[in-house]
């Protein structure tokens, strides 16, 4: 869409909780975060197989990577399983005999069995490492490329911080878990199945014994884990809370300061950060108290092989050979069941934040809505040339609450090229007939016609790039001056560029810069003032050179001085073009063709100023309230 954008919460008091869609709703993204924005999210159940389909559809992606994994582990496992049979043939054949030139040969040769295990533990761990850093840059790039796909009403109703966590805390679970647990996995199983078979192999009797333990690592496992899996989910999401409170926090500064809110901003986060450490504790301590069992599990099961081990030898039943074997076997029978339990803990919390990064990418992108399934083949894929600029509401009803309406039956008809200016009180409705034309958000009733054609037979895409928005809040992109006003047309030459910058009256301005167009920008443009910042998003619309032109409030944060510059570019720019002209300050749309005054979702008056102010009424009132304030300031 042509112009500058912005995410942001919507500015009228009534839209501050729009229903947007049930699987919204289901994901609890009405409920809002922090104690100033509502209560806690309730964790509804998860499905952890289904999770874990689509963690392994992202593993897929990377066959080769996967199969040396597995080949690798496969190997390092075979290497690791013949090291113990080796030492207690050793013992057997070299040591009890005391045949010292076939023990030095076999302790080479279990050397050279160790060093492989080695090498191939490395390549093991590399391509694990690659495996999982992959497969993290895919999610990440679904999860961000989905972002700009979801409706504006989405991002209406999250703080920036929570969905930040989804796309960072969220992603980095999975990338540490699975970079811990794809080859432990793997090994684990192998290692306990090897172990197992060369067990029975040595002895029957002794690897029953062996496994007694087994029973009580399993139920110890499950009654820990049954609590781990709601703390992590509970953890992730108390974290994504922390971080939304965090940004909006340091977004707004310097308002907590000039209203002195230090301390209840303070107050505010130490609760959110409370409720974090609680939760925290609860996960980790239990996923923490894993090791420790299980290690005392280890313990016990070796206690019992050397006191098994020896009667057995005592009555000539086994060999001390067989007895070394089983002491190393009992250890890697015993590890992979440590470590699979300890595993399990970490898998539980990348399963939480894989399951929060998946409840985004399942949401309906906002283009699908424009599917040939939802309107037939009747779609329309307006061009500039085709675009007069005619623009018709008829009877628009709308709420961002199903009881609560906005617009009731309003209907307005704007000539191609015409000017219309938006006028009322604060959350009359006017930034909401925007967000209907821009289909923002969809109408209740009624119809919005552009040329004659109705705007749902139009794709949301090909629309959005016929309007040119320039809104109160001028938002620029980190990069140079350059690459900000070619965002409205990334084909533009630099020739393009900073002609458009003249028709904005920017041009000026950025030549002044130490280094002209390719001046970079600061994390929201802080090195260039308010106003120089509202021309640049001048210049990007004119570049995208729309069919209609909206300005919302684009000069209320600016001083009169640089209101006056803002207001020749605002001209050259909607020259020859339809435009929507909301402000409060009534200077700007003195030369409107028509003024509408909006209040209670109606229109109550519309004319020409001159027009209105013969009427004296509600706009008149604005009017004559205005000037007796210029009057006192002045």
């Amino acid at each position: 869409m042509s112009g500058s954008t912005n995410p942001s919460r919507p500015t009228n008091s009534n839209q501050a909780a729009a229903p947007v869609s049930s699987n919204f709703d289901q994901m609890g993204f009405r409920q809002g975060f922090g104690p100033q924005l509502g209560g806690p999210q309730k964790v509804r159940s998860k499905n952890t197989a289904e999770t874990l389909r689509r963690i392994g559809s992202y593993l897929a992606r990377q066959r080769k990577a996967l199969l040396v994994v597995v080949l690798s582990t496969l190997i390092t496992s075979g290497l690791a399983l013949l090291g113990p049979y080796m030492i207690g043939k050793m013992v057997d054949d070299y040591v009890v005999p005391l045949q010292f030139d076939g023990f030095m040969r076999m302790g080479m040769l279990l050397l050279g069995v160790y060093l492989l295990g080695a090498a191939f533990t490395w390549i093991q761990q590399y391509s694990a490492s690659s495996l999982s850093q992959n497969t993290v840059r895919d999610m990440c790039k679904d999860i961000m490329a989905h972002y700009q796909l979801l409706p504006v009403p989405f991002f209406d109703q999250k703080t920036h911080g929570e969905l930040m966590s989804r796309a960072t805390n969220d992603i980095a679970n999975v990338s540490n878990t699975l970079n811990q647990t794809v080859v432990q996995l793997i090994s684990g199983i192998l290692m306990l199945v090897g172990s197992v078979i060369m067990m029975f192999v040595l002895s029957g009797w002794m690897t029953l014994i062996t496994i007694l333990t087994v029973p009580l690592i399993a139920y110890i496992t499950k009654k820990i884990t049954k609590y781990t899996r709601h703390y992590f989910t509970q953890q992730q999401k108390h974290l994504g809370e922390v971080n939304g409170f965090v940004q909006e926090m340091i977004s707004g500064l310097k308002v907590v300061k000039v209203f002195g809110r230090e301390e209840t901003s303070t107050e505010q986060f130490r609760d959110i950060n409370e409720k974090l450490r609680k939760v925290s504790i609860k996960a980790q301590s239990l996923s923490g108290s894993m090791g420790p069992m299980m290690n005392t599990m280890r313990n016990l099961t070796f206690v019992i092989i050397a006191v098994c081990g020896g009667l057995f030898a005592y009555h000539d039943l086994i060999t001390i050979g067989v007895i070394v074997s089983f002491l190393n076997y009992s250890t890697q029978f015993s590890q992979p069941i440590n470590q699979l339990a300890n595993q399990y803990n970490l898998f539980q919390s990348a399963v939480a934040g894989a399951e929060r990064v998946f409840e985004v990418l399942d949401l309906e992108p906002e283009m699908q809505e424009d599917s040939e399934a939802d309107r037939g083949d009747n779609l329309q894929s307006p061009s500039p040339s085709s675009i007069r600029g005619e623009v018709v509401f008829d009877h628009v009803s709308f709420g961002y609450k199903p009881d609560v309406p906005v617009l009731k039956q309003l209907s307005l008809h704007a000539e191609p090229g015409q000017m219309i200016a938006l006028v009322g009180p604060t959350g009359a409705g006017k930034t909401t007939v925007i967000n209907l034309l821009t289909r923002f958000y969809e109408i209740g009733a009624g119809r919005i016609l552009i040329d004659g054609e109705d705007i749902q037979r139009f794709s949301k895409q090909e629309l959005r790039r016929q309007i040119g928005l320039v809104l109160q809040d001028a938002y620029v992109f980190s990069g140079t001056i350059r690459e900000n006003i070619r965002y409205g047309r990334l084909d533009a030459t630099d020739q393009e560029v900073e002609a458009a910058a003249r028709h904005a009256n920017a041009d000026s301005f950025i030549r002044k810069l130490p280094k002209g167009y390719d001046t970079d920008l600061s994390a929201d443009g802080s090195n260039l003032s308010q106003g120089q910042k509202q021309l640049l998003t001048i210049a990007r619309a004119v570049l995208a050179n729309p069919a209609i032109l909206i300005l919302d409030e684009a000069t209320s944060s600016v001083d009169t001085r640089t209101e006056l510059h803002i207001q020749e570019a605002m001209k050259s720019l909607m020259k020859g073009r339809t435009s929507f002209v909301i402000a409060h300050r009534l200077s700007t749309i003195r030369e409107a063709d028509r003024i509408l005054v909006v209040s209670g979702g109606e229109i109550i008056e519309a004319g020409s100023h001159d027009e209105l102010l013969r009427m004296n009424g509600f706009y008149a009132g604005l009017v004559n309230n205005q000037w007796a304030a210029q009057e006192q300031t002045g």
